[in-house]
């Protein structure tokens, strides 16, 4: 039996269902036993953290919504039971009645390497501030005021807000997930 060679194809999915079209494509692999032709389906995502209701939360951000990879070998009818599942719209860079255009490697590794490097980091991916930027306070007792980033500690993952109260200015310390910007 010869060598079967995968490459990484990007299939164009519903918005906001991807995570349910990895889950079909993974299902119909396994009812199929296609594991030789079809070895990985991914989903490049980020943790983000937020304060809701004065607690730290943590979701799962996508990085290319509407988009889902899959690292497959296109032969006999792969790319047409592909195609044919729920949520899945087709291949990006497919040419009607064409082959659909896997990705370069460079591409691959560019996007597996930011994957693998947000699953290291964990919790380092807190949206970055810079000084002198406008924002607003989601979390404590000064909710809702807007301010001006005045200082930012990168280490304790604090910053100093310039927030105009009764107006009188007044300088508060905050944790980077206490403020979103405006």
């Amino acid at each position: 039996m010869s060598v079967i060679t995968k490459k990484w194809y990007v299939l164009r999915a519903i918005g906001g269902k991807e995570k349910k079209a990895k889950e079909y494509i993974e299902n119909e692999v396994k009812r199929l036993k296609l594991e030789e032709y079809i070895s990985q389906v991914l989903i490049p995502t980020e943790k983000i953290y937020q304060v809701k209701n004065g607690k730290k939360i943590s979701k799962d951000r996508i990085f290319y919504p509407g988009y889902v990879l899959i690292e497959a070998a296109l032969v006999g009818e792969i790319p047409h039971i592909l195609r044919n599942t729920t949520h899945i719209m087709g291949f990006l860079g497919e040419v009607k009645g064409g082959d659909p255009m896997p990705l370069r490697l460079n591409e691959v590794n560019r996007i597996l390497g930011r994957v693998d490097e947000l699953a290291e980091n964990g919790e380092e991916n807190i949206t970055p501030f810079v000084v002198g930027e406008a924002v607003k306070v989601t979390d404590g007792p000064f909710n809702g005021f807007n301010g001006t980033i005045q200082e930012i500690n990168e280490d304790r993952k604090k910053l100093k807000v310039m927030v105009k109260i009764f107006g009188r200015e007044n300088l508060l310390e905050l944790s980077f997930i206490q403020v979103e910007k405006e």
